[in-house]
């Protein structure tokens, strides 16, 4: 069996290849029945995402990935089910593009001082138009031969230390947190799994979260191992967290994270859906009470 939830993935709204209509579709082909749409820090796909929704028979989740800066560390906070209208998430989420961009023009100063020009524009021409991610400067590499996969290209140019490194500012946890709230939505670390933290840091990161009135963990995600489910599961439970689950899908050129895959989440753990109450494929999910 596996999950019919996937509450994250991404369109060409920000580093996706596929449109917000294609993705719907694909996943509800998968065998998805609820989906959310979590674009890094834009909501600009999920009209066409409900609209593709209403036709297929899936429930669509209205949702966003913000970027954040925690102790030095990039992490990521999903919000579900928000009102993507929302003035003060919207406000918050603007400033957040407004550095993407300009990191977009940095990196590609660096990347043209180590020998790689034209790295903006090619990334740009990956991208839609408005939001230009690492992702993008990264399959523009691949494009010029400079590595065989994205994977490698952010390990030999983009990660620090490497010539297109450029660290990020991003929104702090509480301001995530509270624009979530404010938008109507419940919070989730994204896959808690990838950042490279200590055990003691990676749960002082979920004790501020949890303090804040953050709302789950991703503890099935599809960068997680097996032995992740269980010891996400196992923080999850210690901080009372409830317990999401996303592939992080991208991309069909990604099989290994793909839709329709995802296993249930382990016995222990409180869906974050529990208290839901989905009616239609063309009404948003609720909170039950």
């Amino acid at each position: 069996m596996f999950c019919e939830y996937d509450l994250h993935s991404h369109s060409t709204a920000s580093d996706g290849t596929l449109s917000p209509g294609d993705l719907v579709n694909r996943a509800a082909n998968a065998g998805v029945r609820v989906l959310a749409l979590t674009d890094h820090d834009t909501t600009a796909g999920i009209e066409e995402a409900l609209s593709a929704a209403s036709s297929c028979g899936l429930v669509l989740i209205p949702g966003v990935e913000i970027s954040v800066t925690w102790n030095k560390h990039t992490v990521h906070i999903i919000g579900l089910n928000v009102d993507h209208d929302n003035r003060t998430l919207q406000l918050g989420l603007r400033e957040l593009r407004r550095f993407r961009d300009w990191r977009a023009k940095e990196i590609a100063e660096r990347l043209e001082k180590a020998g790689i020009a034209g790295a903006y524009e090619g990334a740009l021409a990956h991208s839609n138009g408005t939001l230009v991610s690492r992702t993008h400067f990264a399959r523009y590499l691949v494009e010029q031969g400079l590595a065989s996969d994205e994977r490698r290209v952010f390990k030999h140019y983009l990660v620090k230390g490497k010539p297109g490194f450029v660290p990020g500012q991003w929104a702090e946890l509480a301001q995530a947190v509270e624009w979530i709230h404010d938008a109507g939505g419940v919070s989730v670390v994204a896959h808690p799994a990838r950042y490279k933290m200590t055990r003691s840091k990676l749960r002082r990161l979920f004790n501020e979260f949890a303090e804040l009135g953050g709302e789950a963990i991703e503890v099935v995600s599809g960068s997680h191992s097996r032995d992740d489910y269980f010891t996400m599961a196992k923080h999850a439970g210690d901080f009372g967290l409830q317990a999401s689950a996303g592939s992080d899908f991208h991309s069909p050129d990604n099989p290994w994270i793909e839709f329709g895959q995802l296993p249930l989440l382990p016995d222990n753990c409180r869906p974050i859906w529990s208290d839901w109450m989905i009616e239609t494929a063309t009404s948003n999910i609720r909170k039950a009470v």
